[in-house]
């Protein structure tokens, strides 16, 4: 028997199907999302646990008994929450105890990236404005050498990197030292609470950021060094271009610079691209948010740690979206908080630009690392 030649017999294309199929309304196509990206609600779970902790923390810090007697007013609540936060996203550990222990570690660490900065900044003045940024160069490597030391260890020099960040930022300075020491105690209780409640209802996932490098190649350097001096070389040129051009937020782009390199050329060429592509969508999102952000900052708060959560669903697999969801809190925090300057807050996009193409020169020219076939 011959097949039939007419139209109404034959089985309908995927083209008409897909327009026969009525639209999803969006919170259906939000929920698809959320169960695709996170099918067990574990990460979903880990995001509510970081927004507690940075809440915990920047609460606690802010109470007067905590902070009387201190000879700065340093801000102690953002210190710790910031602290508690991103010892809260390195850490990776299933059972209650390890976790604890990391999550004391992380704060400790980054307390201790802190003090760095408090220890070394004045002098490096010598070399002008840019010159303590000198101290983040410190970080950025310390962030690539110490995966050598598994998980734990690209944390720890994550959360160094993020202490001195924040201290560079928050202009402290050594009598601001106390103020640290209790910054890092606040957030290992502030991180370690929330971890204890949620207990095995996660399922941690390794974030590549932080993951160790590939095998070492006999007669080269250890790829954890390589990364991390890849990292450093790009963040020194942040600096010179800073005491040359005088960036609007030079960090930005340090950061940047810091956080692509990846174990291979073209694992850093693809962070590259996800994270410009995630800070060129987010930046202009928060934008659009600064008019709420003046006139309803419980609504911005709100988008924020919404926007944390998918952050922390998002790490793992989806480098962009992650970025994006960060660059948006960035933005939006910033502007709740006071600052409404349209080309500062536009400078994290491009500097963004520039850190990334910094990291990705280094790492193309600076022993380019190559993963080895299996």
């Amino acid at each position: 028997m011959e097949p039939s030649t007419d139209p109404a017999d034959r089985e309908p294309s995927a083209d008409a199907t897909r327009r026969e199929m009525p639209a999803k309304h969006p919170f259906t196509a939000v929920g698809d999302w959320l169960a695709r990206v996170d099918p067990g609600t574990h990460r979903r779970i880990k995001g509510l646990r970081l927004v507690t902790a940075y809440g915990l923390a920047s609460a606690l810090g802010t109470l007067q008994d905590i902070t009387h007697g201190l000879p700065r007013d340093a801000s102690v609540g953002l210190l710790a929450a910031n602290f508690a936060l991103w010892a809260s996203v390195s850490e990776a550990r299933t059972t209650r105890p390890e976790s604890s222990r990391d999550l004391a570690l992380l704060c400790a660490a980054a307390a201790l990236g802190a003090a760095m900065y408090v220890y070394l900044a004045k002098p490096l003045l010598a070399f002008g404005h840019a010159g303590p940024e000198l101290v983040l160069v410190t970080g950025a490597f310390l962030v690539g050498y110490l995966k050598r030391f598994g998980i734990t260890g690209g944390g720890l020099g994550s959360q160094i990197y993020i202490g001195q960040l924040l201290a560079y930022g928050t202009n402290l300075v050594p009598a601001d030292l106390p103020a640290i020491a209790i910054a890092g105690l606040i957030a290992m209780l502030a991180s370690i609470v929330p971890r204890l409640l949620s207990g095995p209802a996660e399922r941690p996932a390794v974030v590549a950021a932080l993951s160790p490098g590939p095998e070492p190649v006999p007669g080269r350097p250890s790829p954890e060094f390589v990364m991390g001096l890849q990292a450093a070389s790009g963040a020194l040129v942040v600096v010179a271009l800073n005491a040359w051009l005088d960036l609007a937020e030079s960090v930005w782009a340090i950061t940047a610079c810091t956080y692509v390199v990846a174990g291979s050329a073209t694992g850093t060429v693809q962070r590259v691209r996800r994270r410009i592509i995630g800070t060129l969508i987010g930046v202009p999102l928060g934008l659009i948010c600064l008019p709420i952000a003046e006139h309803a900052p419980l609504l911005i708060w709100l988008a924020a740690a919404l926007a944390m959560i998918v952050y922390s669903m998002a790490l793992p697999e989806r480098y962009d979206i992650a970025c994006g969801a960060f660059a948006f809190t960035l933005i939006v925090t910033l502007a709740v908080n006071g600052m409404h300057s349209i080309p500062f807050l536009t400078a994290r996009a491009w500097e963004t630009l520039i850190g990334g193409a910094l990291g990705l020169l280094a790492a193309m020219v600076i022993f380019p690392l190559r993963m080895r076939e299996k």
